[in-house]
């Protein structure tokens, strides 16, 4: 045989080409300025909007996928920028082989690292690429994964930031329970922690004993304030008590996870699986909250999400509901999708939400599609495809 054979005989067969990657650039401005401890305690400023990048991935035989990733204050035109001098890497190449892409993407932008703003631009064409391969199975990405559960137990938090009075917060606790969402999740971490005890009795007493409750301290407490008022919180009977020190304090965090009864949940903040695994590995968590957008796409949240299976975590991940929905469903231990409106202007469809739920929709892939408000928020766009 010869070595042309040979090499027809080891390669994969293709069933498909890249034939372009569009990327865009869309700025989601908020209703209102977002405050939470991070803002009080003047390390932040407030936030005004949200920066997406989005990739819509097409091949020669006419499938379509669409992914995406985010920045919140800034770093969205670094991921676009990225994405724009890797994207070309894709054209040409199956899109089933997604793991091998994702390497190869990485590989091409290997001298700004394997984490952060490098890997989150990779993140959106990974993304895309999960979606595509659903959609040409006619199947929502939770069955091709291979789901659990229908639905995931599902949480609120955008009615619980600081900025808000806590008359307005226990207003929108009223909603989210008569909208059938299953928790609420109120922001705390000010500089005068009684206040959060105030805020968190108000909202107890307030939903009753029987909603689920947790809070989220967004990094604001050292190791022992945390600890203080943590033991203070018990009382409230909360699902859990999110990011009480510093995202990389996994020390930290393990001293937290030993001491209380309350479960210990943060990992939103770290941008790879390496960093989520020294969690798991110092044993700082109950509740692992990965971010796929974050640490680079489906892919990885993947390979995250076994070793948090193997460690018997509970798993809730942030934000992107649209994308984390399908990835709890498939995940086999407890787990919880977190509840955003914020992303609704730039979808035309809606995640259905009864008996405190998330429900999957039989709609291929991901399931969403931008509407004309998403385009007209595009501030940069650039389709990249074979030379001519």
């Amino acid at each position: 045989m010869t070595a042309a054979q040979l090499a027809r005989t080891d390669s994969p067969a293709v069933l498909d080409r890249i034939a372009s990657v569009t990327l865009s650039s869309i700025v989601l401005p908020l209703a209102d300025p977002i405050s939470d401890a991070k803002v009080l305690t003047g390390r932040q400023r407030a936030m005004t909007e949200v920066v997406f990048l989005f990739a819509e991935v097409r091949t020669e035989s006419g499938h379509e996928g669409i992914g995406f990733g985010y920045s919140k204050r800034a770093g969205g035109p670094a991921q676009f920028a990225h994405a724009k001098e890797i994207a070309a890497d894709l054209i040409g190449e199956d899109p089933s082989d997604i793991g091998r892409l994702w390497t190869k993407l990485v590989w091409a932008g290997a001298s700004v690292g394997r984490s952060g703003a490098a890997t989150q631009a990779i993140a959106a064409m990974d993304i895309a690429l999960w979606d595509l391969k659903a959609k040409r199975a006619g199947l929502p990405l939770a069955k091709l994964l291979g789901a659990h559960r229908d639905a995931v137990p599902c949480y609120n938090t955008s009615g619980g930031f600081l900025h808000e009075s806590i008359e307005q917060v226990l207003e929108n606790a009223t909603r989210t329970m008569a909208e059938g969402i299953g928790g609420i999740k109120i922001k705390v971490g000010q500089p005068d922690w009684a206040e959060d005890l105030r805020r968190v009795r108000a909202v107890r007493e307030h939903i009753g004993d029987r909603m689920p409750l947790m809070v989220d301290a967004n990094q604001q407490w050292d190791r022992p304030t945390a600890m203080r008022v943590s033991r203070a919180l018990e009382e409230f009977d909360l699902v859990w008590i999110e990011e009480p020190l510093d995202a990389y304090d996994a020390e930290g965090h393990a001293q937290l996870a030993r001491s209380l009864d309350t479960a210990i949940a943060t990992g939103e903040m770290l941008t790879s699986v390496p960093e989520h695994y020294e969690l798991i590995r110092h044993g700082s968590v109950d509740i692992i909250q990965p971010d796929a957008p974050r640490i680079g796409g489906i892919t990885q949240f993947l390979k995250l999400a076994a070793l948090a299976e193997h460690s018997n975590l509970q798993l809730a991940p942030h934000f992107a509901m649209e994308i984390h929905l399908h990835l709890t469903a498939a995940y086999p231990h407890g787990a919880w999708v977190e509840h955003f409106d914020w992303l609704y202007p730039l979808f035309h469809e809606r995640l259905e939400i009864r008996d405190g739920r998330m429900h999957l929709s039989d709609r291929p892939g991901l399931g969403f599609s931008l509407t004309e408000q998403a385009r007209a928020w595009t501030v940069d766009t650039v389709t990249v495809d074979a030379p001519r």
